[in-house]
C-alpha cells in the first residue's frame, strides 16, 4: 500500500465489519478499517494511517447512506471509547456481531459452523450494574477516549443506570467543593483514581472511591453528599490503590458508612457482591447466556458437572438443581470462598468448589474415581491454554459447553478441541454488551464416535 496516500481522502464502499465494529472497505486490494462506516454505504473516508497491509480511516462524508444509519443518541459518542454502534440501528448491530462470530469460526477455527441465533437485549440501554469511572485533574470523571488515557468528562452515559450517574455527579461535586486532588497517572501523585458503583436489580447501590492512599479529607462530607444524591445507597467504601499501574481495584478496603456488599438475584439465586467480586454486568442477558449453557449441557438430574473458571460459582450454581453434583474450579481463593458462601446462602448442597486450575481439578476428580459427564468452561478473554484443552479432553466428558467473551480465542480453542476428538455442534451468540463491540458466544461440543 502506498504510504503517500496517508492523510488523503478517498471515496470507498463499506462491505463488511471488523472485529471492533468498524466498517471494512477495500482500496488497491488492502483492507481499510473505517470508523463510522456502515455496511453498504459509499463514503468519503479520511485515511488516518496507512500500514503495509491495512489502512485505518474515518468517515468525513456519507455519499450513499444505509437505511440502518441513525443519528447517535449520545453527545459523547464521538469522543468516548465505550460505544461503537450508536450510529446504526440495533438490528444492524446484531447482524454485525453475528457476522463477527461466524467470520472468526471460519477464518481462525476453520469451522463451517453457523451461528444459529443471536439473542439481542430487550433493553439495550441502562443495563450495566457496574460503573468504573476513571478520574483525572479538572476534575474530570468519565471514560477514556478510544486507545488513549485521556478522560472524557461524562455527565450521563446511556449504558449506566441512573443511580451510578447520580453518585458520579455527587463525587465530582465533593471533589470540587473541597478541592480534592485527582490522581495524575503520569506522575503517580494526586489522590482520587476511580469512582466505582455497583447497582442491584432491586435498585440498591454500593459506592467505592479508589484512591492513591489510605484516606481522604472530608470523609463525612463525602458520605453525606452521596446519601443525599442517591436514596438507594446502602454503603460507601474507600479502596486503597497505591500502585503505579492501570489496575483499577485496590488491595485494601475500609467501609465509611453502611454495608460493604450488595445482594442481587440472578436465575432465581441470591448472590452477595463485594467491591472486588466478579459478576456479569448485564443480569437480564446473563440469564439468557446461562440458560443456553444449561440447555446445551442437557442435564437430566444425575450428571456430574465440572465448572472450570467458575468465579463466584454463578454458572455451576444455576445448573445445580438439574445435575447430580456440580464441582467448580477457580484459581482465585477469594472467588472460591464467595462461591462456597453463595452455595450455602441458596441452600445448594450438591455443589462444591476447588481452588486450583483445570489440571488440579482433574487430578482430584481422578483420585476420587469421578469422571465429569459435562465440562463447562467460561475463560477470560485470552481463552484456554493448550494444556487445559488437553486436560478436558483426557477427562472424556460426553459434552463440553464453552462460554466465550472473545470470538477469536474461541475459534482457536475449538480448532484445538477438534484435534482431540471433540466436534463443535451448535453455536449461539448473546449480546451481553449492547452498543459496544463485545459479544458472547455459547458453543456445544461432543465427542466424535470412534
Amino acid at each position: 500500500m502506498d504510504r503517500m496516500m496517508e492523510h488523503t481522502t478517498q471515496t470507498l464502499t463499506v462491505d463488511a465489519y471488523s472485529s471492533d465494529g468498524a466498517g471494512v472497505a477495500r482500496l488497491d486490494g488492502a483492507a481499510v478499517f473505517v470508523t463510522g462506516g456502515i455496511r453498504g454505504e459509499t463514503c468519503r473516508v479520511y485515511l488516518d494511517k496507512v500500514g503495509r497491509s491495512a489502512v485505518w480511516g474515518h468517515v468525513v462524508e456519507v455519499l450513499e447512506s444505509s437505511p440502518a444509519r441513525q443519528t447517535p443518541d449520545c453527545p459523547y459518542f464521538a469522543q468516548c471509547g465505550g460505544c461503537r454502534f450508536r450510529h446504526m440501528t440495533y438490528e444492524e448491530e446484531l447482524s454485525a456481531k453475528r457476522q463477527r462470530v461466524e467470520d472468526a469460526l471460519r477464518r481462525i477455527g476453520g469451522l463451517d459452523l453457523p451461528v444459529s441465533e443471536i439473542y439481542g437485549a430487550q433493553a439495550p440501554d441502562r443495563y450495566r450494574n457496574k460503573a468504573q469511572f476513571p478520574v483525572c485533574p479538572g476534575p474530570k470523571i468519565g471514560f477514556y477516549q478510544a486507545r488513549t488515557h485521556a478522560v472524557t468528562d461524562v455527565a450521563d452515559c446511556l449504558l449506566q443506570r441512573e443511580p451510578a450517574m447520580r453518585l458520579r455527579a455527587a463525587a465530582k461535586a465533593w471533589m470540587e467543593r473541597y478541592r480534592i486532588p485527582a490522581y495524575r497517572e503520569r506522575f503517580g501523585d494526586g489522590l482520587v483514581r476511580h469512582v466505582y458503583v455497583r447497582t442491584s436489580r432491586a435498585g440498591d447501590s454500593l459506592f467505592c472511591l479508589l484512591v492513591n492512599g489510605t484516606g481522604v479529607p472530608h470523609e463525612d462530607e463525602l458520605v453525606r453528599m452521596l446519601r443525599e444524591a442517591e436514596p438507594g445507597l446502602t454503603g460507601v467504601v474507600l479502596g486503597s490503590n497505591e500502585k503505579k499501574s492501570n489496575v483499577i481495584l485496590g488491595d485494601r478496603y475500609r467501609t465509611l458508612w453502611g454495608r460493604d456488599y450488595l445482594d442481587d438475584v440472578l436465575c432465581g439465586l441470591t448472590f452477595r457482591l463485594s467491591v472486588p467480586s466478579f459478576y456479569q454486568v448485564n443480569p437480564a442477558q446473563t440469564e439468557v447466556l446461562y440458560g443456553k449453557a444449561a440447555e446445551f449441557a442437557c442435564l437430566t438430574g444425575g450428571e456430574t458437572v465440572l465448572d472450570l473458571y467458575c468465579g463466584i460459582g454463578t454458572i455451576g450454581l444455576t445448573m445445580a438443581k438439574q445435575a447430580g453434583q456440580v464441582i467448580g474450579a477457580e484459581v482465585v481463593p477469594e472467588a472460591i470462598e464467595d462461591a462456597k458462601r453463595n452455595a450455602a446462602r441458596n441452600g445448594i448442597a450438591n455443589a462444591r468448589f476447588l481452588c486450583g486450575d483445570a489440571g488440579e481439578a482433574a487430578r482430584q476428580l481422578a483420585a476420587e474415581g469421578l469422571r465429569p459427564d459435562v465440562v463447562c468452561v467460561d475463560p477470560p478473554r485470552k481463552g484456554l491454554s493448550e494444556d487445559v484443552v488437553d486436560t478436558v479432553a483426557q477427562m472424556a466428558p460426553r459434552r463440553v459447553v464453552y462460554v466465550s467473551c472473545d470470538p477469536a480465542t474461541l475459534a482457536r480453542d475449538l480448532a484445538r478441541f477438534a484435534q482431540t476428538g471433540y466436534q463443535a455442534q451448535t453455536a449461539v451468540a448473546v449480546d451481553m454488551f449492547p452498543r459496544t463491540a463485545h459479544v458472547e458466544t455459547v458453543v456445544l461440543m461432543s465427542r466424535k464416535d470412534k
